[in-house]
This record gives structure tokens, C-alpha cells and sequence, in this order.
């Protein structure tokens, strides 16, 4: 395996490990958005059924965790790993279609 696989795989391992051990620990506290809009006054003029909670992946994720797990910390664990694997996957295709291959000579 090259040396550059490696270092990319340790990377995930990292990353999901912090997903998945780190991320139930998060704090329970407003995230910065649903912050500034309590600090500013303005959060009850949310809209009672925003458009995101019609997009499928809406019915399997509710905020930082998976509807379907009923232990909160397991769920965010869950919901850490899904979304590190996600991101991962998607810049691992974006990187791929970027680079072009050299033709052999």
C-alpha cells in the first residue's frame, strides 16, 4: 500500500474515532446559529415546517442523531460515524473525477 493510503486511511480512522467516542460528549447547548437567533430574538419566527424536513434523509436524521436508535449517545455516535463516512466518500469521488490520470508511456 502506498504511503499516501495509509496516512488517507489513519486520517479516517482518526476522524471516525473522534465521531464516534468524542461527538456524544458534544455539548447540549444551542449551536451558533440556533444561538445567535435567541441572543437577537428572532428564533420564534422559524418556520413551523421548513423545506429541509421534506427531504428524505430528514426521515432517518433528527438534528445530531438517527430517529431509529433510542440511546442518545449511541444515536450521535451513530449519526457522527455516518456523516464522517459521508463526507469522506464524497471527497474521496470529488478528488478521483479531479485528477487526471497520466497515460502510461
Amino acid at each position: 500500500m502506498h504511503k499516501k493510503n495509509i496516512f488517507i486511511f489513519l486520517g479516517l480512522a482518526l476522524s471516525l474515532s473522534i465521531a464516534a467516542f468524542l461527538s456524544p460528549f458534544a455539548s447540549k447547548d444551542p449551536d451558533g446559529l440556533d444561538r445567535v437567533a435567541q441572543d437577537l430574538k428572532f428564533e420564534e419566527k422559524a418556520t413551523e415546517n421548513p423545506p429541509t424536513k421534506q427531504l428524505p434523509f430528514s426521515q432517518v436524521f433528527e438534528e445530531y442523531s438517527i430517529k431509529a436508535v433510542p440511546n442518545e449517545k449511541v444515536s450521535t455516535a451513530l449519526a457522527g460515524i455516518t456523516g464522517t463516512l459521508v463526507v469522506f466518500g464524497l471527497a474521496w469521488g470529488i478528488g478521483k473525477l479531479a485528477i487526471r490520470k497520466s497515460e502510461p508511456k
